[in-house]
């Protein structure tokens, strides 16, 4: 499987932005995918996880309650609303998939999106 990332941006505090990932290839209806985000300076960060069916999502503290993840298996599109967003919301957000229908912690990345820029002005 291949991504094409999409979305992203500047926008201002408490603001709303919508990524998304288009993907190729014939597995992506039937693995597990996610969303991680990298700010300067730090380690990359799982914020959100769906699996295969979109039937179980999770989500990292730090986003629970303002981001959503959603996936699409005909048009092989995974997604990420991203609402009331915060100035440490600034980082830049890759689309994953992983090598199970489920996410398996230290399970390993199959592929990854080429990450795409949001940036929360205050």
């Amino acid at each position: 499987v291949q991504f094409v990332e999409s979305g992203g941006g500047l926008v201002q505090v408490g603001g709303s932005l919508r990524l998304s990932c288009t993907a190729s290839g014939y597995s992506f209806p039937n693995i597990g995918t996610a969303w991680f985000r990298q700010a300067p300076g730090k380690e990359r960060e799982l914020i959100a996880t769906i699996n295969w069916s979109g039937d179980t999502t999770n989500y990292a503290d730090s986003v629970k309650g303002r981001f959503t993840i959603s996936r699409d298996n005909v048009e092989k599109i995974l997604s990420l609303q991203m609402t009331n967003l915060k100035p440490e919301d600034t980082a830049t957000y890759y689309c994953a998939a992983f090598y199970t229908q489920d996410y398996i912690p230290g399970g390993g990345v199959l592929a990854w999106g080429q990450g795409a820029q949001v940036t929360v002005s205050s």
